[in-house]
């Protein structure tokens, strides 16, 4: 079997339907779909549960919303509504009950949150497997608790449990048939809903194709596959045909938002490419515009892309020795874990440790560091306005003379690099510039390079 995903970005419209349906019908073998919640809706959903502790009227607002988008969509397609609609009120009603609860303990527990933002996936594969029905497609719905996807426990970012689900969701898939799984979640050892993150239907569908050892990974966006820059910033950045898992991983990590960064790693044991598709592309002649394997593809120009982020921060701890006194870094560690704070990178040095993290988190962790009050550490700064950009590639360092063309190319700018990363990873090297001079590094770097 093939698995498909269609992300949020291809369901802005109601015309979009449209579009899947096409993509759909050109594959004459069965699939498993895998699908996002309607464009927005999950942030909605978000925001009513934030605000629902002060404002009961925001459950009916988003009461309405959902039904209204949803019945829209399946009103162009179904001929006898009533049915399917009375079904698609069930389902939001049994969301409007856990909202209810958030609304009268006054805050929303890690299970009852991670069970209500599962609704956007769960309505839109509802409606797409009515409409192809209505069109004579066969098809089953078939939700994560039905299949056994089970998760390692973990609320909001939960991994799945290979070892204990995999034969078990292989045999579910049994019938020549298309199958409709809403994504972005599991389903714990004891029966909780878990989330995969934002992001997390990628990591759904890459799951599934592992389980059932799938022929590819087919996933729709509304981008033309991974390019060599922002098309924004540089208009002539060209596509990347083939990349490795690694490549598009740190990519995908350092900013360049087209795949989830833990889409690749249930791909790589049983070597299953991902085809990366435009749903604005040619549909009369679908081709991958990306294809990620495990294959490692060195081109002449070495580097494949530029990517950065603006999400990021500096917390830098100051102190004499910091970066040689045993268990400092540690102690740090452990109380940013326990905080729920995740750390992008470490770079010391003997009188400094710049953690770096992601903006949301770096007044957390200024704040946390200064409850700690870790011996050695004398002083707690931070660096904010900055932007990471990061340069991808296989053979980046094997081959000499990178690092004097990146240097090159920033300084022509009279741009300072604030930090610079390389080695670390194979195919990865990274700089930290001021986030005002961030375009114009990233188009004086990909000339240089390209």
């Amino acid at each position: 079997m093939k698995v498909v995903k269609f992300g949020g970005s291809n369901l802005k419209k109601r015309e979009d339907i449209a579009k899947l349906v096409k993509v759909i019908k050109s594959y004459e073998k069965p699939l498993i779909i895998v699908i996002s919640a309607l464009y927005g809706m999950t942030d909605t959903i978000l925001s009513t549960i934030e605000q629902v502790n002060q404002n009961y009227d925001s459950i009916d607002d988003l009461q309405h919303t959902l039904l209204k988008a949803h019945k829209d969509i399946l009103s162009d397609y179904l001929h006898e509504t009533q049915l399917t609609f009375s079904e698609l009120e069930n389902r939001v009603e049994q969301m409007r009950r856990f909202l209810l609860g958030i609304h009268y303990i006054g805050e929303a527990p890690d299970f009852v949150k991670d069970h209500v933002l599962s609704y956007g996936e769960r309505l839109s594969a509802f409606t797409l497997f009515k409409i192809l029905n209505q069109l004579q497609i066969p098809c089953k719905e078939a939700t994560p608790e039905e299949m056994g996807l089970l998760t390692d426990g973990e609320f909001s970012n939960a991994s799945v449990d290979f070892e204990q689900c995999a034969d078990q969701v292989a045999s579910f898939f049994n019938e020549q048939l298309i199958y409709i799984v809403p994504g972005f979640y599991g389903i714990s050892p004891t029966g909780k809903i878990n989330l995969f993150g934002r992001g997390g239907s990628d990591y759904s569908a890459a799951a599934i194709a592992k389980c059932v050892k799938a022929q590819s990974l087919d996933l729709w966006k509304d981008v033309k596959g991974f390019l060599s820059a922002d098309p924004k910033i540089v208009p002539n950045a060209w596509n990347i045909k083939k990349m490795s898992y690694q490549e598009a991983a740190e990519l995908s990590y350092f900013g360049a938002e087209i795949i989830h960064p833990r889409a690749f790693e249930p791909l790589k044991a049983d070597d299953i490419p991902l085809n990366l598709f435009n749903i604005d592309g040619d549909l009369d002649a679908i081709k991958p515009l990306t294809v990620i394997s495990s294959k490692s593809i060195k081109t002449n120009y070495i580097v494949k892309s530029c990517s950065y982020t603006d999400d990021i921060g500096i917390l830098q701890l100051k102190g004499t020795g910091v970066g040689v006194k045993p268990g400092i870094l540690a102690d740090v560690t452990n109380a940013m874990k326990t905080e729920g704070i995740n750390i992008k990178s470490v770079l010391t040095s003997q009188t400094i440790i710049s953690i770096l993290l992601s903006s949301a988190d770096l007044y957390r962790a200024y704040q946390l560091m200064h409850r700690l009050d870790v011996h050695g550490i004398n002083e707690v700064a931070i660096k904010e306005d900055i932007s990471l950009i990061a340069i991808v590639g296989e053979g980046l360092n094997d081959t000499p003379g990178i690092a004097a063309k990146l240097f090159t190319a920033i300084s022509r700018k009279k741009i300072n690099a604030k930090v610079v990363s390389m080695g670390v990873s194979d195919v990865a090297s990274y700089i930290i510039v001021d986030a005002s001079q961030r375009n114009d590094a990233i188009k004086s770097i990909h000339e240089e390079f390209f």
